[in-house]
């Protein structure tokens, strides 16, 4: 697993958008839809405004949720708010390229198989995601794959529904979907995200995120989160 390290968050965001942009370029010249799964989180939505602004094939892209919160349309605690603001909102991309987990329905069980449909209808059966971003969080959790929650052991379903973690039920993509992805961006920043991020460089399963195929892997960090990092050249 390849990792770059940047002096600090605002200057990793720059560096997953500039990667994010050459994966949807690449995509462009093989003549292939570039599906493109985003999580959520601070320095994600500042890359996602830079990506905004690039020079990439926004009619070629689709953009997949990896989780979300079970909340009201428009709510704060929503991906999507953030999503629609930071990229949405500024970015030439229709609504039809947008895939947002339907998590306002009655029945969460029946919108994860759903969402798991869309999945197919647009990455293929079953469906291969050209590059999923990740972040990690202090416990090591990563989308809404979370310590100690049964969606950890989920296998025969691309998409599925937590318990309750900080106040909210989730609905998040699992390792199966995951782990076929072409590639995954890992964006790391803050040093509360250290000890984890030295975890996951070792492939510690112990951690949810250390579960996560390594093989086609990028990890982008700032020096805080690195900080337990030793690099050998």
């Amino acid at each position: 697993m390849k990792i770059d390290i940047l002096p600090d968050a605002d200057s990793a965001a720059k560096a997953g958008a500039a990667f994010v942009a050459a994966q949807a370029c690449a995509a462009a010249e093989a003549r292939e839809r570039f599906t493109f799964a985003v999580s959520g989180g601070h320095t994600p939505w500042i890359m996602l405004a830079d990506l905004a602004q690039a020079t990439v094939p926004w009619k070629n892209i689709d953009v997949i949720q990896v989780d979300e919160r079970i909340a009201p349309t428009g709510d704060p605690d929503r991906n999507l708010t953030h999503l629609r603001q930071s990229l949405l909102a500024h970015a030439p991309l229709s609504e039809g390229q947008i895939h947002a987990m339907p998590v306002d329905s009655p029945d969460l069980e029946i919108a994860a198989a759903s969402y798991a449909a869309t999945l197919r209808e647009v990455a293929g059966s079953p469906p291969v995601l050209q590059l999923v971003h990740l972040g990690l969080g202090p416990d090591g959790h990563t989308a809404s794959l979370i310590p100690g929650d049964p969606v950890l052991n989920v296998t025969d379903a691309d998409v599925a529904v937590t318990g309750v973690y900080q106040g909210r039920r989730r609905m998040t993509l699992t390792y199966p979907v995951l782990n076929r992805a072409r590639r995954i961006l890992w964006l790391v920043t803050g040093d509360e995200k250290a000890e984890m991020l030295s975890k996951l460089m070792h492939g510690d399963r112990s951690i949810p995120a250390g579960r996560v195929n390594q093989e086609r892997a990028v990890v982008i960090a700032d020096r805080a989160a690195a900080s337990q990092l030793v690099l050998t050249k």
